[in-house]
């Protein structure tokens, strides 16, 4: 067998069902589905029942320990020389695998990843946290979507790695965010060739509102700080950008602030002309960005609903990870603390 699926799940059965369903529907037809349950309080297991006998489908429960040594306890008990991880919120088109077999038989590596789209029918703020997640305009699109990348490192989403290779390495860090980028460093330390199949692309709900999208990315600012420690060469000019951003949007609400009340309560009219000064030079950079996320968002989704949600996606994403970031930089770089997380006891909730 050439190809294994691994999914760790954590109480959504409803998800599992959509992707087994789009599993049933691949052209390329030979492969096995391994489920591995994390401890779910709403498990999945009449869920994967039903497609017993539609698919080669392994169905594992076992202790909560998080995605990543869920992942690991999948990849023990697979046979494919290929495995490839899914969310459990991905649904994969029909010539998925036929995509990462036409790559594979035209370059093999060791590892590979690709990119991930939005569905028709996800809701209109999906659409909006998808084209943050994605668009040049908030990630530069170092996220999967780009074919010219120096290096690429496949998220935990949807990623491929031989068998043996995983193995090799450990497989997954006890890392609870970050931990899929964790792996990614650790292939290219070992001199692994690694690649981005463009064509291997899923439908990614990812969060379905934005206090989940908040924790999501407040945690991601934290990870990379926490890679930092581990990792010194891994941190990257790009890598500073949420946080620049949230530190301009800080001070620019202040200098507003600043300018309004000196407009309210001054009585000279030179300090009244800087207050109105003031306050135009602190929205027009926020203003200018807004409509450039809109009428981006709006021409790529053929909405003007989405394109507004995006402006607020986009600020919750660099704004979110900006604070994550500063957080640990505070508490690992500065007060020198030990590895943390937010929202662990909430996090999808």
């Amino acid at each position: 067998m050439k190809y294994s699926f691994v999914i760790p799940v954590f109480n959504r059965p409803d998800e599992v069902d959509e992707l087994l369903d789009s599993l049933t529907r691949q052209s390329l037809s030979t492969f096995e589905v391994v489920v591995v349950e994390d401890g779910s309080q709403v498990p999945c297991h009449d869920v994967c029942a039903r497609y017993v006998g539609k698919l080669d489908l392994h169905y594992f429960s076992k202790p909560n320990s998080g995605p990543g040594q869920s992942r690991n306890y999948g990849v023990e008990r697979a046979r494919g020389e290929y495995v490839i991880i899914l969310d459990s919120d991905v649904v994969v088109p029909p010539g998925y695998l036929q995509a990462v077999d036409d790559e594979l038989q035209r370059e093999s590596c060791e590892a590979f990843g690709g990119p991930d789209r939005a569905a028709d029918s996800f809701t209109p703020t999906q659409k909006a946290i998808s084209y943050s997640m994605t668009s040049f305009f908030t990630t530069g699109g170092i996220r999967g979507g780009k074919k010219k990348l120096d290096k690429f490192y496949p998220r935990s989403f949807n990623m491929g790695i031989r068998r043996d290779v995983y193995q090799q390495l450990g497989g997954f860090s006890k890392m609870r965010f970050g931990e899929d980028i964790d792996f990614s460093i650790r292939i290219f330390k070992a001199g692994l060739h690694c690649r981005l199949f463009p064509g291997a692309w899923v439908y990614h709900k990812r969060r379905t509102d934005f206090r989940k999208f908040w924790r999501q990315v407040f945690n991601s600012g934290i990870a990379r700080i926490n890679l930092y420690k581990k990792y010194p060469d891994s941190l990257k000019l790009v890598h500073l950008l949420p946080m620049v951003f949230t530190l301009g949007v800080i001070f620019l609400a202040l200098l507003f602030i600043d300018g309004l009340l000196t407009c309210l309560f001054s009585a000279s009219s030179d300090a009244s002309s800087w207050g109105l000064d003031a306050m135009e030079l602190a929205l027009a950079p926020l203003i200018l960005y807004s409509l450039l996320i809109f009428a981006d968002s709006a021409r790529q989704n053929h909405s003007m609903k989405i394109g507004l949600l995006s402006v607020r996606a986009a600020f919750t994403q660099l704004m979110g990870y900006g604070c994550g970031f500063l957080q640990a930089w505070w508490r690992r770089c500065v007060r020198g603390q030990d590895e943390f997380a937010a929202y662990e006891k909430n996090f999808y909730k």
